[in-house]
């Protein structure tokens, strides 16, 4: 028997608020703001003149889930290597430019799909404006505009020391109006600061001034743990007002998991279709199994597949059958049984021991009814 309670269920799945209008910038087969996706990024850490090592490691970030690459570019055998890295690279490369206004123009060249430029750091770039502009206009290349805490322009340092979320955002602006004086608009921004609390007050200050659109970005964010919570508050507090048309996750740790943890974000504000879910109770003085290696292993048993489908893996009799009700696959645990549920359904209950691998047996049928598909589960524990 069904219930009505009067609640009309949306078609797609809600969200917190509607994108911020932008201009789209392409980045080689992808667009960045407009009506695109909001895209996930990541960096490589191998030194980009190591060809065979750099795709290695944009390959792994391919798979991953990664939309776009950026690659270090701090030496001439850095610059020698993108023609090879760009051509060779599934998904769009950008060419991440410090100190030398030369590897600009190489790196548009080596047709890179898009460069990023830090103002604050590149000798005598305001003078070469115009040529970078021709140069990216000709080859069809984007750009970002990054600005960081760390490197900002000296001249407005003494503004950083009282309105440091200002200053990012008029460093930012001003570069932007240089372009905009030579014709030329394709390109993002980025005002990144290792504060949450400043980054945010910073690009929501630049939602207001510009339509272009935004990089988001928590600077040198930290290891993992921490890494993972401030990118998340950061991403979440400007995401949820629809601020942000691409991100990169800046961790401590290897770039693939920047990408799960950006991806994840998005997921969760409904921004990026949900892939495999793992709903798990935090266990309590209720649970009558080992919760957290129950949810360990059935994540470990289905680490190789991915599939928009939830699994719910609960210990106790009190919310385990509404949840694993809810879900695709689920199990409700207690008195060294559990009951199996698949779509709503109760389809049999089976010892403890035999709880893992009937769980893992009914979601692999459950993929095949989907479609075969790749990648790696997350556990989400609420």
């Amino acid at each position: 028997m069904s219930i009505n309670l009067g609640i009309p269920i949306p078609k797609t799945a809600p969200v917190l608020a509607e994108r911020r209008p932008t201009r789209k910038v392409p980045v080689g087969k992808l667009f960045v703001g407009g009506d695109a996706p909001i895209s996930v990024q990541s960096m490589t850490t191998t030194p980009t003149s190591n060809i065979n090592a750099t795709l290695q490691q944009i390959a792994e970030l391919t798979a991953a889930g990664c939309d776009i690459v950026r690659v270090a570019v701090p030496s001439q055998d850095d610059a020698d290597a993108l023609p090879a890295i760009a051509a060779k690279s599934q998904i769009p490369v950008v060419a991440d430019i410090h100190f030398q206004p030369r590897y600009v123009f190489d790196a548009i060249e080596a047709g890179c799909a898009g460069v990023r430029v830090n103002p604050g750091n590149i000798k005598a770039f305001d003078d070469k404006i115009a040529d970078i502009a021709k140069a990216a206009t000709d080859h069809g290349t984007g750009l970002r505009i990054g600005v960081n805490a760390g490197s900002l322009d000296k001249r407005l340092r003494a503004l950083y020391e009282t309105d440091p979320a200002g200053a990012l955002v008029q460093s930012a602006l001003g570069e932007a109006s240089l372009f905009e004086e030579v014709g030329f608009h394709d390109f993002a921004i980025s005002v990144k600061h290792h504060d949450p609390v400043i980054m945010v007050q910073a690009y929501r200050r630049l939602s207001q001034a510009c339509d272009y659109p935004l990089h988001l970005g928590v600077t040198e964010a930290g290891p993992s743990f921490q890494g993972t919570i401030k990118s998340s508050v950061a991403f979440g507090a400007l995401l949820a007002e629809g601020i942000g048309d691409t991100i990169r996750v800046s961790l401590s740790a290897p770039p693939v998991e920047e990408v799960r943890v950006g991806i994840k974000i998005l997921e969760s504000l409904n921004l990026r279709p949900r892939q495999f879910e793992i709903v798990s109770c935090p266990s309590c003085g209720r649970a009558q199994v080992d919760v957290y290696k129950l949810a360990n292993d059935v994540t470990e048993g289905l680490k190789d597949m991915t599939v928009p489908i939830r699994v719910a893996v609960m210990g106790c009799v009190v919310n385990g059958p509404g949840e694993a009700r809810e879900a695709d696959l689920g199990v409700a645990s207690g008195n060294g049984r559990g009951q199996i549920f698949v779509r709503g359904e109760v389809i049999k209950t089976v010892p403890e021991d035999e709880i893992v691998p009937t769980l893992i047996a009914e979601a692999n049928r459950l993929a095949e009814e989907l479609g075969e598909a790749t990648g790696t589960p997350e556990v989400v524990v609420r």
